[in-house]
């Protein structure tokens, strides 16, 4: 059995198109899922966030569309379309949509 989600294989694709904005939530789409790696796609509206939150992985943003605000540590980052940023295993962070984006999250555990 196939580990992919919700993508066709042999297909081109824009990871983009796979997810969709709702008014005002956070919506999400899990694309593979193994006990070391978990790729995700997001969907933010504008304003809306992921709080603060560990994880027991290094987790790499790629942002598709838009434009968020990562905080690691409490420290603000902003990320663009086209811009990935890495956040640290076990360490406090979160993301808040300045304007509607979407995300790619690939979480790789050791």
């Amino acid at each position: 059995m196939s580990v992919l989600q919700h993508i066709e294989k042999g297909v081109v694709v824009r990871y983009g198109d796979l997810v969709g904005y709702q008014a005002n939530q956070v919506v999400s789409m899990t694309l593979a899922r193994t006990p070391h790696v978990n790729v995700s796609l997001f969907a933010f509206d504008a304003g809306e966030e992921l709080s603060e939150h560990t994880s027991t992985g290094d987790a790499m943003v790629d942002v598709l569309e838009g434009k968020a605000t990562v905080f690691i540590q409490g420290k603000p980052h902003v990320v663009h379309a086209g811009e990935s940023i890495v956040l640290p295993a076990h360490v406090p962070h979160a993301v808040q949509a300045v304007e509607r984006f979407k995300m790619r999250l690939t979480v790789l555990f050791g």
